[in-house]
This record gives C-alpha cells, sequence and structure tokens, in this order.
C-alpha cells in the first residue's frame, strides 16, 4: 500500500473520531468536558497535516500526523483513567477533595465549576467510555501515521 493510502486512512480516522464526537454532542446531547474538548485538538491538527502531506510530501509532515495522533491518544487513556478513579483530573473538573477548603474557597469551587464533570462516564461501548475509545482508535492512528513512514511513496 501506498504512503498517500496510509496518510488518508490516519488523517480520515482523526476525521471521523472528531464527527463522532459532534455527533454525540449535538445529536445525542451529550455534553463535552475541558477534558473532551481537549483530547479533539489533536485530531484538528492530525487532519490538517494530512491534508499538508498529501499536498506537499514530506516525511516531517507524516511523523507530525503521528506525534499528533500519539497526543490525542495519551489524552483520550488520561480521561479513561480520570473516569475510572485511576488518575487524579483537574481539579476544575473533577469532584475533586473539598475537606481542606474554606468556605469562600468552596464557593467559588462551585460557582467556577463546568457543568460537565471529567470524572463521569455519560456512554460506554462494552465497557470502554468514549474517552477509552479516543484513546484505542487514536493509536491505531499513530500506527497508520507510522506506516505511511514504511510505505513506498
Amino acid at each position: 500500500m501506498t504512503r498517500s493510502y496510509w496518510i488518508i486512512i490516519a488523517a480520515g480516522g482523526s476525521l471521523a473520531l472528531l464527527l463522532a464526537a459532534f455527533a454525540f454532542q449535538h445529536l445525542g446531547g451529550l455534553a463535552p468536558c475541558k477534558l473532551c474538548i481537549t483530547q479533539r485538538y489533536p485530531h484538528v491538527a492530525a487532519i490538517a497535516i494530512g491534508v499538508l502531506a498529501l499536498a506537499l510530501p514530506h516525511i516531517l509532515w507524516i511523523i507530525c500526523g503521528a506525534i499528533a495522533a500519539a497526543i490525542t491518544a495519551g489524552y483520550g487513556f488520561y480521561h479513561a483513567g480520570v473516569e475510572q478513579g485511576w488518575f487524579e483530573g483537574p481539579t476544575s473538573c473533577t469532584s475533586g477533595d473539598i475537606g481542606t477548603l474554606s468556605a469562600d474557597q468552596l464557593l467559588e469551587q462551585i460557582l467556577t465549576a463546568p457543568l460537565v464533570r471529567c470524572d463521569d462516564i455519560p456512554w460506554d461501548l462494552f465497557g470502554i467510555s468514549m474517552a477509552g475509545w479516543n484513546g484505542l482508535i487514536s493509536s491505531g492512528l499513530c500506527l497508520a501515521w507510522l506506516m505511511a513512514l514504511k510505505a513506498r511513496a
């Protein structure tokens, strides 16, 4: 398979994941948390990098695409770990420990808390959350970018 084939698979996969995230949000009514939004940015970058890699072929674009996919995979696995309670998430979007807060600090945290928490699992398939699926599929997309490195031009 050619380099272009793998680039299209990798960048197209990021496009598909991004479209799925927007569908869950706008059609399914599942509002994203801060970490969900953060996972989207590397997909946008991977799509743009894919277009550039096809229009202006260079190994550097492929490496950048692999890095973008690896970053969103990392965010996905981290977010899935936060949802499972394996990692402590950002205090701005998880329940956190409020025992050490003063009344003023607690009120401030309540007033500035996002509507969607990062440690809730609003949807899962086979016990894997959307963040977990993003981590798994994005790891595969990273492999597709690496296959583009190996493929003949």
